[in-house]
């Protein structure tokens, strides 16, 4: 992506700011004034002593001593102004970027998760933008000083002498053209940076979720070592940005001491044959320090600048990425009432690779041409092989993924004609791995119906047999369940989930693997749950442990080539097909 569009893309978040901008920028050029009269004041002094002595008296000192002094007070006024409430538009930038980051994480689909790595979405929300704030704030601000600085600098040099005027400005762009060599390479190098910090990230998230299991396997010297192989990919970007860096910082050093030479040297030689005055020469140099001092200041800033832009361009990038489920024109809310009538015509779906798929359809086909009827109030279960597509069917219902061909109906309707919030409010599901926030036991009931009350709340965890349990926790409801219920018992967990979609109160109920890590006991009790839980709504249950869905009203055998029996299990051990060899090897 080009600059100009990055930034294009970068000034609406300016815009409601503009008013802060521009008095950020009027105290910039304050703060340029006493670096501008400071030449002048000297300037003035020399060229009085050297030609009138006697008009350099005490009260002249003094008068523009005091003039100085007043300029600086107005330079730390503006220089607070900036520091402050400049760098507080710079927070605001940082904030509203980063409430348009998380809004679309939470747009993007299930898809996208699976192909992008966590840490690196992180180190996108966090030390991208924080880069971007920095630069948000000083970017104008160097820029409109050193813009000041170079026209007055310039405007008053060649008043001075232009013959060592144009020769200072003849050497500048060629200063910029060696120094502005490196900014692609700088460039280059702090996204690559960046990519390998993000890759850190992740395998810090990972290893710390699973430390359990590195701990069980004995397995930290891996871990480490894996670290560790990371920690030196980023160590290398770090070497190359850093060799880029010192390349493009030496060139402007040696531009800037070939300019005070050639100054000093051409300057003499000017002083020496009466071209120049001896206040002219002093304060010559004074403004070509200025205007060194700019210049180096916008050309070093350089590396903020592409930290910056890099940041942005990793925010575009997430910003322009595809929503592959959103709300299809027309779409409509679902009604209060929803009687769970569910319908899968000529179904069929294929995966693709982050949102792109180079494989032929045979490769990545999961269902192919499905078709089936669940009745309202209906209790369903998926049986089948590993692979054959059971769960991809169940998070079709919700819109998780859209189908490749077909359609699935509730009540008669295509799901995509309802809004998919509205769809998903109306579906209820509970998996394998029970997700807790870092809450409460209450916020996490809670969670299934934002604004709930309390009673609500407990009467919910009464239906999921979960009240006993909770009400023995050291704080009872308001205990904290430690990140991902790490505090809590796999049972517990699943309790608190069920007691989450009771308040809910969902028409239609999708269990995927409910119970499936849940040892004996804790199985019967969160079974006898469920089964009051799936009362008089449509359930789909998804299920390995065949004995758990004996009770099913229907039982539809899935394979990969699409649904091979159905029927009661009754019905279908006395056919002796699929279901029945499955369910003889679990008992």
């Amino acid at each position: 992506m080009s600059t100009k569009y990055l930034l294009k893309r970068f000034y609406p978040y300016f815009k409601p700011y503009w008013y802060i901008l521009v008095f950020d920028l009027f105290c910039a050029s304050l703060t340029s004034v006493c670096d501008l009269v400071l030449p002048v004041i000297v300037r003035h002094i020399t060229n009085t002593v050297t030609n009138s002595p006697a008009d350099l008296t005490v009260d002249l000192v003094v008068r523009i001593t005091l003039l100085y002094i007043a300029l600086r007070i107005i330079d730390v006024a503006a220089n607070y102004y900036m520091q402050n409430r400049g760098h507080v538009m710079g927070a605001r930038i940082e904030k509203d970027m980063r409430r348009d980051l998380f809004e679309k994480f939470q747009e993007l689909s299930y898809g996208y998760y699976a192909s992008n790595k966590t840490g690196q979405l992180i180190s996108r929300i966090t030390t991208d933008l924080f880069d971007i704030a920095e630069f948000a704030h000083h970017c104008p601000e160097e820029y409109f000083i050193a813009a000041v600085k170079i026209v007055v600098a310039f405007a008053v040099l060649i008043r001075v002498n232009v013959p060592l005027t144009l020769l200072l400005f003849a050497l500048i762009p060629l200063m910029l053209f060696f120094a502005m060599r490196f900014r692609v390479r700088m460039r280059n190098a702090f996204k690559w940076q960046r990519s390998e910090l993000g890759e850190i990230n992740s395998h810090v998230e990972d290893s710390l979720l699973g430390i359990r299991v590195s701990k069980s396997f004995a397995n930290e010297e891996i871990e480490e070592q894996r670290f560790e192989e990371g920690n030196e990919r980023f160590l290398l970007t770090k070497k190359v940005s850093y060799k880029n860096m010192g390349a493009f910082r030496s060139v402007t050093r040696f531009f800037d001491g070939l300019m005070y030479i050639s100054i000093v040297f051409f300057g003499s030689l000017a002083l020496i044959r009466g071209h120049i005055n001896a206040g002219d020469f002093v304060a010559y140099l004074m403004y070509v320090s200025v205007l060194l001092e700019s210049i180096r200041r916008v050309v070093e800033f350089t590396e903020n600048f592409q930290r910056g832009i890099t940041g942005i361009e990793r925010f575009v990038e997430i910003m322009d990425t595809d929503i592959e489920i959103e709300d299809s024109p027309g779409a409509v809310e679902m009604p209060d009432v929803v009687r769970g009538d569910i319908e899968f015509d000529n179904v069929s779906f294929s995966y693709t690779e982050a949102g792109k798929d180079d494989r032929s359809p045979d490769e990545t086909l999961v269902l192919n041409g499905l078709s089936l009827k669940i009745k309202s109030g209906e209790n369903v279960a998926l049986v089948g092989p590993s692979g054959a597509g059971k769960t991809t069917f169940c998070n079709l219902i919700p819109r998780f993924y859209d189908v490749s061909s077909g359609a699935i109906r509730v009540d008669g309707r295509d799901i995509r004609d309802y809004k998919v919030r509205s769809l998903r409010t109306k579906i209820g599901m509970m998996q394998q791995e029970v997700y807790l926030f870092s809450d409460t036991v209450a916020g996490n009931i809670g969670y299934g119906k934002p604004g709930a009350s309390r009673e609500e709340i407990i009467e919910a965890a009464k239906l999921a047999g979960a009240d006993e349990f909770i009400r023995d926790l050291p704080d009872g409801y308001d205990t904290y369940v430690g990140e991902r219920g790490a505090r809590l018992s796999g049972g517990q967990k699943q309790r608190i989930s069920i007691a989450r979609v009771f308040l809910k109160n969902p028409p239609i109920l999708i269990l995927d693997e409910a119970t499936s890590s849940l040892d004996n006991e804790s199985e019967h009790y969160v079974q006898e749950s469920l089964a009051d839980l799936a009362e008089g709504r449509t359930t789909i249950t998804i299920a390995h442990r065949l004995s758990t869905v004996r009770k099913a009203g229907r039982i539809i055998v899935l394979t990969e080539g699409g649904i091979a029996e159905e029927g009661t299990h009754d019905e279908l051990i006395e056919k002796g097909g699929i279901y029945a060899d499955l369910y003889n090897l679990t008992i």
